[in-house]
């Protein structure tokens, strides 16, 4: 039909019925090999009858030596399309398929998993022979002698350019991860294990082994020997595991009850995965590395084997965590070393705000210094959102509206840490949520990464921070928390810098409200103190009750983090802290009801200040690290107007250090304390140093 079809469209062609060319023998075990000399004689005989341009040949049919019409069995079509190739001399073989070409790994078990644009002849058949659905491994041996190239191509998508096989593709660039070309697996197998101490330096034992495997038909998928010779392993079939067994009872019956061996055991439902690459021989590190993606993916390998050629590492499994082992392994090598699985906790201001800074700078990030960030979930207190590839951020909100499920922590930090194996995963809190806090331990443990702006960790219970810390160096996780001083500004940063260098602290004093600076630096003149508060509240400066930032309670806790960064062990109650909030105004019901009580006590914050400016000062309300007398506290305190703190304006934080260096002259930090894109953008540069800290360039 289809030389019918090419005929009418005017293109000459000449069909060739395959049972008067090709000739095979059977071969046992359901195959059969082609018999090049008489197929390639008969092919010679059919040219001889005229000239033919183009050919259209039946494929999957044969016949044996005596004529009498045969199949060549499975995948018979690719492998008539190879032999025909070979006979007559092709400059490359196209195989025409449903798909772009050869994968990584199954896509259908790694999201991840792309198109190979080259494989060698013995990577394919690598793969093919476990499991890979590339060719059947005896479609290769007819073009390799004529060193003739296979391309898989998808007839769906001409456009797509397939995957060459070939004798030996060029590297592209010869490092580690271009040297394993793919991945495969293979399912539902048995590992036999025979072991004793009296197999070592006995002759024939391995013999006798397979020898008893031979006898009941099985196959031998893959075979492992210690080299004190005490054991052998190999994997077979799990539907052929129990003919293997009695037969391996038999064989050895008097063996083992001599005790010359201790065991023929069975271990069912095991996988294989196998690391395929030609070059893996010549470069250092690749078994370390697939071995260091497993561990961290928490997988136990049952048995390894490798030849000397190298073209293969395969490890056997149990079933159940082979689809967990192939992700592993293949993000390892075939993502880049900083690519980031990052889970978002709370999508408020400075979530919402930190997602919209991460689109914008994703594909800058990208090209200039190979940081590839996948948002992999999203979750608030009631909905969540959750990816199998990273949440396209253009249309999060959108999606968090109609494709979330109900908030889950603990699945959404099974979805980041479990299901997908990036080589990196990072969980970004952005709420200020005691109880999302109190998991960090956890999710340090579990290999996760930490980053937040929230303070309720590091603030907290002394004896939960000290284990938090120990755990967090003790597990080689980077746990990031920057923001939850100075937004934006390097306070932390600056801290650690001082000490790592060998320099003592001595004091670190401050201006650490964003809101509280605000307030005073604009509480002059005959303003009134209620009168600012209100203008802060409006502009968005203050919390939606604004007692909340002016109890003091928020500054303290960044003075309980300095503390314990410097050295200190101090809980936040044994900082003393003036509260700007009246006492009688602290039992009021609502935000409202204090506002309307506030301007009561204007003539008492009048007083205040006019004393103040009557001795040239201003009113500032700081923290104070005293690291000499191991304290610390909040309090408003009075400057001369030509001390820096008396200089800032707007809502700037400023810090300063007073060090051994900089005794005579504090280190000053200045800049903006609050809002949420300086937050957001504290909490983008920890991602960033975490990046960095994982290989990303400088």
């Amino acid at each position: 039909m289809l030389s019918y079809a090419i005929k009418k469209s005017g293109t000459p062609c000449s069909w060739m019925d395959t049972r008067e060319i090709l000739v095979v023998n059977p071969s046992g075990s359901n195959q059969v090999d082609p018999d090049y000399l008489e197929s390639e004689k008969r092919l010679e005989k059919w040219f001889a009858r005229g000239p033919a341009e183009t050919i259209i040949a039946t494929g999957f049919i044969a016949s044996t030596p005596d004529n009498i019409p045969t199949t060549l069995k499975r995948d018979g079509s690719d492998f008539s399309a190879a032999i025909i190739g070979s006979l007559v001399k092709a400059r490359q073989v196209t195989i025409w398929t449903d798909v772009d070409g050869v994968f990584s790994a199954d896509p259908r078990k790694v999201s991840e998993a792309v198109i190979l644009s080259t494989l060698s002849y013995q990577e394919a058949w690598e793969m093919s022979y476990f499991g890979a659905n590339v060719l059947h491994p005896r479609t290769i041996i007819p073009v390799m002698k004529y060193n003739i190239p296979i391309v898989i191509r998808n007839i769906f998508n001409t456009s797509a350019p397939g995957t060459m096989i070939c004798q030996q593709p060029a590297n592209e660039n010869g490092d580690l991860d271009a040297c394993v070309k793919a991945f495969a697996t293979i399912d539902k197998l048995a590992l036999v294990n025979v072991e004793g101490t009296g197999m070592a330096g006995v002759p024939g034992t391995a013999s006798a082994i397979f020898g008893a495997v031979k006898d009941v038909g099985a196959n031998v998928v893959m075979i492992s020997q210690a080299s004190s010779e005490h054991s052998v392993c190999f994997a077979v079939p799990e539907k052929e595991v129990a003919s293997v067994s009695a037969a391996l009872h038999v064989r050895f019956r008097e063996a083992l009850a001599a005790g010359r061996l201790s065991k023929v055991e069975v271990i069912h439902n095991c996988s294989i995965l196998a690391a395929v690459g030609l070059r893996m021989a010549s470069t250092p590190g690749v078994s370390a590395t697939l071995f260091d993606a497993l561990a961290k993916a928490n997988i136990n390998v049952r048995a390894i084997a490798q030849g000397c050629s190298e073209y293969n590492i395969t490890v056997v499994l149990k079933q159940e965590d082979c689809v967990r082992a192939l992700r592993a392994a293949h993000s390892r090598f075939f993502l880049s070393k900083t690519t980031l699985a990052v889970g978002i906790v709370g999508p408020g201001l400075i979530g919402r705000t930190l997602l919209n800074q991460l689109k914008d700078q994703a594909a800058v990030l990208k090209e200039n210094m190979n940081i590839d960030l996948r948002v992999m979930g999203i979750t608030g207190s009631r909905t969540m959102l959750l990816s199998d590839i990273g949440i396209d951020l253009t249309q999060w909100k959108e999606k968090l509206q109609t494709e979330a499920e109900p908030a889950d922590l603990d699945k959404f930090v099974h979805h980041l840490s479990e299901n997908h194996f990036f080589p990196n995963r990072v969980l970004v809190d952005c709420t200020a949520d005691t109880s999302v806090a109190s998991h960090y331990y956890d999710w340090l443990k579990r290999g996760i990464h930490v980053i937040t702006p929230n303070k309720k960790a590091n603030s907290g219970p002394l004896e939960r921070y000290l284990k938090l810390r120990t755990l967090q160096r003790a597990s080689y996780t980077h746990y990031f928390y920057e923001a939850t001083v100075g937004a934006g500004l390097p306070i932390i940063s600056t801290l650690r810098g001082l000490l790592e260098t060998g320099d003592k602290i001595l004091r670190i004093e401050g201006i650490f409200s964003g809101t509280l600076s605000y307030i005073f630096n604009n509480f002059e003149g005959a303003r009134t103190f209620s009168d600012v508060v209100t203008e802060a509240k409006e502009a968005g400066y203050t919390e939606p009750d604004p007692r909340d930032d002016l109890s003091g309670t928020d500054v303290a806790r960044k003075v309980i983090i300095l503390a314990r960064e410097s050295g200190l062990r101090l809980e936040l109650s044994n900082i003393p802290v003036r509260s700007l909030v009246p006492e009688s105004l602290r039992s009021c019901t609502s935000a409202d009801e204090y506002m309307q009580k506030l301007p009561s006590f204007d003539q008492d914050w009048a007083s205040e200040r006019n004393d103040a400016e009557a001795a040239g000062e201003v009113l500032r309300y700081v923290g104070v690290v005293d690291v000499v007398n191991k304290k610390g506290q909040v309090e408003l305190r009075r400057y001369k107007r030509d001390h820096p703190f008396a200089q800032l304006s707007g809502s700037d934080n400023i810090i300063a250090f007073t060090t051994s260096r900089y005794k005579e002259q504090p280190l000053i930090v200045r800049g903006p304390g609050a809002g949420a894109e300086v937050t957001a953008g504290g909490v983008f540069s920890d991602i960033l140093r975490l990046a960095s800290y994982l290989g990303a360039p400088s």
